[in-house]
């Protein structure tokens, strides 16, 4: 079957966004019951008159609960970063946990305290539960891609195609040579007697510099890849987000001969069911 990029272009889809592209609630669960019993503990912090003797009562039993607060101002990844105390003073935040006074100093400079002592938040379980959430939609860029490799995964599965996923270059000698430095891990592998096919996908629903990156090193790739006896590359891609990069994605298409996206991958399972 002849290629036609204008079909490809305008078979593109808007989304692949299912209803669990927006919260993966078992990651977030699982972050939460992690510091769950840390969080209990400090829950007592909770519409305390003496927030200082409330802190040191905690402390006495139990001073690693503390570890917990940064979450409480939605940063998880804080081991090594920078602030300025209340003397302008460049200090490490994880810094913040090892006395009472820093403690405090922590609860009063974020504004943390008087939240909790007018009772804002009722309880600290809940309230993490809804940061997590927050920060999980930091995600979501990289949940499509994977939302498009179960869906790939599951074509070849219902075609009855066997497949190997995250397969790296380093294990085939010929194609570590014809590639050099730029060593790479595949999506997919599929194995037939005759043709081993390297596969990429990725959807892109937005633009960006990315793909023009991404078409531009596939471009690259491909013929290497090609040029080795019984290797061939398939590049599997969908999204509208192509339109802002159609001429690069012509120039993609013009050079890589297996290129498809959701639609035509049927063309490829044929492919691969003859060979």
């Amino acid at each position: 079957m002849l290629k036609d990029f204008d079909i490809f272009i305008s078979q593109l889809k808007e989304t692949n966004q299912t209803l669990d592209f927006f919260c993966d609630f078992e990651k977030i669960s699982r972050h939460v019951n992690d510091i769950k019993l840390s969080l209990c503990m400090l829950n007592s912090l909770i519409g305390a008159i003496d927030l200082r003797k409330s802190v040191e009562t905690i402390w006495l039993r139990d001073q690693s609960a503390f570890s917990v607060m940064p979450i409480l101002i939605a940063a998880r990844n804080y081991k090594n970063k920078k602030i300025l105390d209340s003397e302008s003073n460049c200090v490490d935040m994880d810094g913040l946990f090892y006395s009472v006074d820093s403690i405090m100093s922590f609860l009063t400079g974020t504004g943390l305290g008087e939240i909790l002592q007018k009772r804002e938040i009722t309880n600290l379980v809940d309230y993490v539960f809804g940061i997590e959430t927050g920060l999980d939609t930091n995600a979501r860029k990289n949940r499509s891609g994977h939302i498009m490799e179960r869906t790939v995964s599951n074509i070849f599965t219902n075609a009855n195609i066997t497949f190997r996923r995250e397969v790296y270059s380093s294990e085939w000698p010929a194609i570590t040579h014809a590639l050099g430095d730029d060593q790479k891990r595949f999506d997919f592998v599929v194995e037939t007697p005759f043709t081993t096919y390297l596969i990429e996908v990725n959807f892109y629903s937005g633009g960006g510099s990315k793909l023009n990156e991404v078409a531009r090193s596939y471009s690259d790739i491909a013929p290497k890849i090609d040029a080795i006896d019984g290797f061939e590359f398939v590049w599997i891609t969908d999204g509208i987000g192509w339109w802002a990069a159609k001429n690069k994605l012509q120039e993609a298409y013009n050079i890589i001969p297996n290129v498809y996206n959701l639609t035509s991958v049927e063309q490829f399972i044929k492919t691969i069911k003859n060979n």
